[in-house]
């Protein structure tokens, strides 16, 4: 049954990814099966998307009882789904404001969008660049792109959006070279997730807050990836000593459904005000609906708690993989369920070969496996990778 699904891909669907040769049918927990019936255990989750796992009975019930009460009507009404959500966000973060788009791409547009706003009102036009991080990821629309900081992602789409300054991660002093009175923004992940699971250094973090707060410059953490419980905590900057003045979420808000939020203090948002920014499908009753329901099982402590436990457990396998193949893995690095293995060649073969024994696996950056297991993975299907991992290691060479 797979041939005929991807030669149907072929003819009919645009030609923007490089697609495993897999038609995935079904999914429960941290489990997929194909049209072929064959099974494999869930290391990507829908790159950090299904933190609950696929099919969670609890996000479905939501989900299903909702679309059968109100689906859409726009942002022209209020709905008491997406209010909730937007309280219960404001109530588990820093954040005081919250706008809802359809994905992280969106979630970052409306934050680049409202630094250069909120600096215009506050000091007139000029002041509208921002700073981003080398190997950064912020998205595919044509400023996010532009903010990214990936040659390889601009390709074929130049002329880039202007105003965006790229400089090297976890280096203040870079930074600080950088921040002219042009700037309005320093955009940044707390940890790098396209770029190779790099983490930033905690002292990095808060001499960046010092010196946004300095310069009144805003400081965006974009969590598209490694916020909603991914590192053990609910968000990511929980763990690095400080707050931003924006932050960008998607991915695992919607466990599967397209919703992006931007949150942000009262001081930032502001500048916000009806008529300046919209998003006719952003925060409708279905999605708001579900995300909220994702938000409430995520956020308990006793599920964050399981995610460290298990985020360590990972942790010390993969290093007595590397133990045992020092030649082929050069660092094993991560927080939580968001771990990194880098390796000394291509890992394309490596994910290949898991693929045939039952495990998706991701290559990122070309040489670094990342793990993005859903959150409610299983330390037996973990200790169940690291042996097909080692096998696949013995035939690899780099």
């Amino acid at each position: 049954m797979t041939q005929p699904v991807m030669e149907l891909c072929e003819q009919v669907v645009c030609s923007t990814y490089m697609r495993y040769p897999v038609v995935l049918e079904r999914g429960r927990g941290s489990r997929l099966w194909d049209v072929d019936g064959n099974e494999y255990i869930d290391f990507v989750a829908g790159i950090a998307v299904c933190n609950l796992g696929h099919c969670h009975p609890e996000v479905a019930e939501v989900i299903c009882r909702q679309a059968q009460t109100l689906v859409h009507v726009s942002n022209l009404f209020y709905t008491k789904p997406q209010v909730e959500l937007a309280a219960a966000l404001k109530r588990l973060s820093f954040a005081d404001r919250v706008f809802f788009a359809n994905s992280g791409a969106e979630a970052n547009e409306a934050a680049i969008k409202l630094a250069r706003k909120y600096s215009r009102d506050k000091y007139g036009p000029g002041r509208f660049h921002v700073i981003t991080m080398e190997d950064s990821f912020h998205g595919r629309t044509l400023a996010t792109l532009s903010a990214t900081a990936q040659e390889k992602v601009h390709k074929g789409f130049e002329p880039l959006v202007e105003g965006f300054h790229f400089v090297p991660y976890n280096d203040i002093d870079a930074v600080r070279r950088a921040m002219t009175a042009q700037v309005c923004a320093v955009l940044v992940e707390p940890i790098q997730g396209e770029g190779g699971v790099r983490l930033g250094d905690p002292d990095y973090f808060r001499e960046l807050r010092a010196l946004c707060r300095e310069r009144d410059v805003l400081l965006i953490f974009d969590e598209v990836q490694v916020g909603m419980g991914r590192t053990g905590t609910l968000f990511a900057y929980e763990q690095l000593g400080v707050s931003p003045d924006v932050m960008t979420l998607a991915k695992a808000l919607g466990n599967g459904l397209p919703i992006g939020a931007m949150l942000a203090t009262e001081a930032a948002a502001c500048a916000f005000t009806p008529g300046s920014h919209a998003s006719t499908f952003g925060g409708t009753p279905l999605v708001t609906a579900a995300a909220g329901k994702v938000l409430e099982l995520i956020a308990r402590e006793e599920f964050l708690a399981s995610v460290r436990d298990k985020g360590n457990h990972f942790m010390e396998k993969l290093q007595g993989l590397r133990l045992r193949h020092p030649e082929k893995i050069r660092d094993v690095r991560g927080r939580g369920l968001m771990v990194g293995m880098e390796l000394a060649g291509p890992g394309k073969a490596v994910v290949d070969g898991c693929l045939k024994k039952g495990f998706l696996i991701n290559c990122t950056h070309e040489t670094v496996l990342r793990f993005v297991p859903p959150l409610v993975i299983e330390k037996d299907e973990i200790d169940r990778l690291v042996i097909a991992l080692d096998e696949v290691l013995e035939e690899w060479t780099p």
